[in-house]
């Protein structure tokens, strides 16, 4: 049976999460990490049964950031609006899954199978209508197109997984157990490194905490085995693109993964050694975030260069043809699969961008030929890889504790523009997501909007409210501090934002 859940921010007792806090003398407010992480671990049960009331706090081990650059439309993926006008309902079908009353859209057959693993939060809202990667994967209270092409910017939040990054090595090292495996890794390249035009996009940048907390990127290495049609105002191009077919041969790789030609261990130790004399040095004099920094750059870099464990996991090669084909054999379905592989090797979290590939306002950006778009370019690439990966991780046992999080930056309008081949343009005030597995309930809808998914009428949830959730379910306090470059204790989230309880299994 279908549930779509009510609009209660409360906790079962009436009281909200804060108040509690704030009741039991546990605010965080000029309080140190570490200060924060040694209370936690004295605490930690009898704060999070209290204040969240929920049992499922840190019941996701890790996390798959699965990313929709440019934001697909709630019309044509999870809140279709059949019985509205043609230039709302535009003409896509929707079609039945396995949770009674949870239609899909008719290109997602594969997804229709899957949908009672999921929750759909079909009422997200903000008043940020930008490509804002950063407010939708940060603490940052506001964004504006400046910021959204400065990555940079003072003014940024460290990514969300750059944040769960630094609290997981901190707590490691507090408990004597660190590691160099990197837990923040991001596919399959550099974000909006493969656009036109040499501005990068803000969001998955460690800001404040220093570059030593930026995302581990990956390469890809392979070739498109399709081509397809697109369009940039008057502009059209007919190119490859690997998010529409790639290649078998297709892998992941880090250019640290391997030494340089002619470069032997034995060199390479040589030359550690001497840095490390170097290093020796620099420490009695620098502590500053930067040094810091570049020390666990330069242990990551060894760490990885030593070891093929990154190397073999990243090889998508080595799976079957069978799980291969499950994902699809496309650039972002072997992604999510390179994901799964990481999180078995023991990284904490990994993001799999879907990122504009050749033309500026690409991907899910869709101004343009909006449904030859979804239904030949993305939502057939999207069903495959988010079924598969939903399927997979179920089969090996780690759905339950793993998190499946798709975000984006928006929602599309409501009504079809007159662009060339119609489009649907930016917008904020209403749009829906997927999340599944390590807390997560199953076969649920959160919220729900009018007549032609324009405004939620029911729950409104802000992006803020996710991320909230999704610190929650990893163990994390939404509402503990981090230091930015100053030593000045930021919060993860803003406080007035809190876990979703009705997102919660």
């Amino acid at each position: 049976m279908l549930r779509v859940l009510g609009s209660q921010k409360n906790l079962c007792d009436g009281v909200t999460r804060r108040e509690l806090l704030h009741a039991g003398g546990l605010g965080l407010t000029g309080m140190g990490l570490s200060q924060f992480l040694a209370l936690r671990d004295a605490h930690a049960e009898s704060i999070v049964e209290n204040a969240i009331g929920a049992a499922n706090f840190g019941k996701a081990k890790r996390c798959l950031l699965l990313y929709l650059y440019g934001a697909p439309s709630q019309l044509e993926t999870f809140d279709m609006k059949p019985h509205a006008p043609l230039e709302i309902r535009g003409t896509m079908q929707p079609i039945p899954s396995v949770v009674p009353g949870l239609d899909v859209c008719e290109y997602l057959p594969e997804t229709a199978k899957i949908m009672d693993r999921v929750t759909v939060v079909r009422s997200i809202t903000h008043e940020f209508p930008v490509h804002g990667v950063a407010f939708a994967t940060t603490g940052i209270p506001a964004i504006d197109v400046a910021m959204e092409l400065a990555p940079h910017d003072t003014r940024h939040y460290p990514y969300f997984g750059s944040c769960v990054d630094f609290i997981t090595r901190q707590r490691a090292e507090a408990a004597g157990n660190p590691t160099l495996m990197p837990q923040n890794v991001a596919l399959p390249f550099q974000f909006s490194s493969q656009r036109t035009g040499e501005v990068y996009r803000a969001g998955p940048y460690a800001a404040f905490l220093g570059g030593a907390y930026n995302p581990v990127w990956t390469e890809f290495s392979g070739k498109s085995s399709r081509t397809v049609v697109k369009t940039l105002r008057d502009m059209k191009y007919d190119v490859p693109d690997p998010y529409c077919g790639c290649t078998t041969d297709s892998y992941f790789k880090m250019s640290m993964t391997q030494p340089q030609e002619q470069m032997t261990l034995d060199r390479l130790n040589q030359r550690r050694t001497l840095l490390q004399q170097f290093d020796q040095e620099r420490r009695q004099y620098s502590a500053t975030t930067e040094a810091k920094s570049l020390t666990r750059y330069q242990e990551m870099a060894y760490s990885l260069i030593n070891s093929p464990l990154v190397a073999n996991a990243l090889d998508v090669r080595q799976e079957t043809p069978a799980t291969r084909d499950l994902y699809g054999m496309t650039l972002f379905g072997q992604g999510c699969l390179a994901g799964r592989r990481m999180l078995e090797a023991g990284t904490k979290l990994v993001s799999v961008f879907w990122d504009e590939f050749g033309l500026a306002g690409d991907a899910w950006d869709t101004h343009w030929n909006h449904y030859p778009r979804m239904k030949d370019q993305l939502l057939p690439g999207f069903d495959k890889a988010f079924s598969g990966l939903i399927l997979d991780l179920e089969r090996r046992g780690m759905l339950d504790d793993t998190l499946v999080a798709v975000l984006s930056d928006h929602g599309r309008t409501p009504k079809i523009n007159s662009a060339q081949g119609g489009g649907r343009d930016h917008w904020s005030r209403a749009y829906s997501l997927v999340f599944a597995g390590g807390g997560i309930a199953k076969g649920k809808v959160v919220g729900a909007t009018d007549k032609i998914a324009s405004d939620p009428t029911e729950r409104p949830v802000s992006p803020k409210d996710l991320l909230a959730t999704m610190y929650h379910l990893l163990g994390i306090d939404p509402h503990a501090f981090v230091p930015d470059r100053s030593g000045r204790q930021i919060p993860l989230v803003p406080d007035s934002n809190d876990v979703i309880p009705e997102m919660l299994a």
